[in-house]
């Protein structure tokens, strides 16, 4: 592969979520081009598993889109060192109102790896016993409980297109479910 050198980086915006620079990179032939980037402190997600094996998914107004989304319980880490385990201990609590007597790493995913870093590690948690729902004063959201085949089928009809949640699904599905189900 041709080398591709970064030779400048400004701060263009500084961001509650994230930070947007514009990187200059000299390209193999030496030409110079202006690139963006977008600096996240990363996330953490989570497949909530209920006993009955329904998943608990939260329905969430989303800015960018201007409607509602139907996506797993997820948030952004408090700063770049923080345990994303424990982050997604928090956010599954925060956001639903449970906590889980086991956390499990599914998978780690870029999301835009075009021009952002943001790492989102998605969780599987089992033995979810109830606690207490406490969102953030400008977050808004309802928990539902739906069965993976129904939100399989949702991917599919490109109701659910959020990548975390369209990944964490088929990962969890194909690493979980696949073999209960006499799939091969």
């Amino acid at each position: 592969m041709e080398k591709y050198e970064r030779i400048g980086r400004e701060l263009v915006h500084k961001g509650a979520i994230i930070d947007y620079y514009q990187d200059t990179i000299k390209v193999p032939n030496g030409n110079i081009a202006k690139w963006d980037y977008i600096k996240h402190k990363g996330a953490a997600a989570v497949v909530a598993v209920k006993e009955d094996g329904r998943l608990l998914m939260v329905r969430q107004y989303r800015n960018a889109l201007n409607r509602e989304t139907l996506e797993i319980p997820a948030g952004g880490l408090n700063d770049v060192d923080e345990p994303t385990d424990l982050a997604a201990a928090r956010e599954l609590e925060e956001e639903t109102g449970y906590t889980a007597g086991k956390l499990e790493l599914l998978l780690s995913l870029r999301t835009t790896v075009a021009f952002c870093d943001e790492k989102i590690d998605v969780y599987v948690a089992t033995d979810l016993k109830r606690s207490r729902q406490h969102l953030d004063e400008d977050e808004y959201l309802d928990v539902e409980s739906r069965d993976v085949d129904e939100l399989l089928q949702m991917i599919y009809d490109c109701k659910i297109q959020d990548g975390k949640t369209v990944s964490a699904i088929l990962a969890y599905h194909n690493k979980y479910r696949k073999s209960e189900n006499g799939i091969s």
